[in-house]
């Protein structure tokens, strides 16, 4: 793995850990900070890993855009900036490993968007969740987009005009995490969570995320257009026909990919 100033990125197993390493500024995403997280994803998506797991060093997780960085831009730099944080936020999507963020404090704005854009996320019971560009002068344009799609538009709402905080049980019952843990229970939680969401065929989960994503938000005779054309494909894999076999013939399926 390559060396970063912003990052710091290890591996155990088949598991890479990305952490954000901006204490000091709260994690919060300048240039330099983006294009080490993208760059990271992308080293990751060419190796052999099967999951990736998203967190942040200090108190906060993320505390968005780093307003020093934007407040020093034109019209067209900012525009570069939110084009550099949406490349990575669809990576995110993109990559064939299964990526989690394990969230121990406060995502705001473009932190939020990151949980929001990775596949998984389990929180500790401490943490909090914002859109407050709502109470501010620059709204959180670009972060309303993941969140949206997996809150809904009302409770989108409701965060983004308010700009108020919601907690970890909150964020859990709107369907923005997956689980919720105290703080103590929390890498074993993102590992169990791992565990259960890497298991199979690698190329099969790697085949299903990019299509799940292909087709999400689509009309529906667009999604099934999609998922009946790869679906079809994929049967004829090895992944497929050796997990056919191994449950006809009542026995643990062996993977080569």
């Amino acid at each position: 793995m390559a060396e970063h100033q912003h990052i710091r990125v290890e591996r155990t197993d088949d598991v890479v850990r990305i952490t954000m390493d901006r204490a000091a500024r709260r994690n919060s995403l300048s240039g330099e900070h983006l294009t080490e997280l993208l760059a990271a994803f992308r080293e990751v998506a060419a190796s052999d890993a099967v999951g990736v797991v998203l967190a942040g060093e200090g108190p906060v997780f993320c505390a968005g855009h780093d307003f020093a960085d934007v407040a020093a831009r034109d019209l067209e730099g900012v525009r570069e900036l939110l084009t550099l944080c949406t490349d990575l936020m669809r990576t995110i999507e993109s990559v064939p490993q299964v990526v989690i963020a394990r969230v121990h404090g406060l995502a705001t704005a473009a932190g939020c968007q990151l949980v929001a854009s990775c596949d998984l996320a389990v929180a500790a019971e401490e943490a909090g969740f914002a859109l407050p560009g709502g109470k501010g002068g620059w709204f959180c344009h670009t972060p309303a987009v993941p969140v949206a799609r997996s809150i809904g538009r009302k409770r989108l709402m409701e965060l983004a005009l308010t700009g108020d905080p919601v907690d970890a049980r909150t964020a859990e019952r709107w369907g923005l995490v997956n689980r919720v843990v105290p703080a103590a229970e929390l890498d074993d939680a993102v590992a169990d969570l791992m565990r259960r969401a890497t298991r199979g065929s690698r190329a099969g989960k790697a085949l299903g995320k990019q299509t799940t994503y292909a087709q999400l938000d689509r009309p529906e005779a667009d999604a099934y257009a999609i998922a009946v054309e790869v679906m079809a494909a994929a049967s004829q894999t090895d992944a497929a026909k050796e997990g056919m076999a191994a449950f006809l013939e009542k026995r643990p399926p062996v993977w080569t990919d």
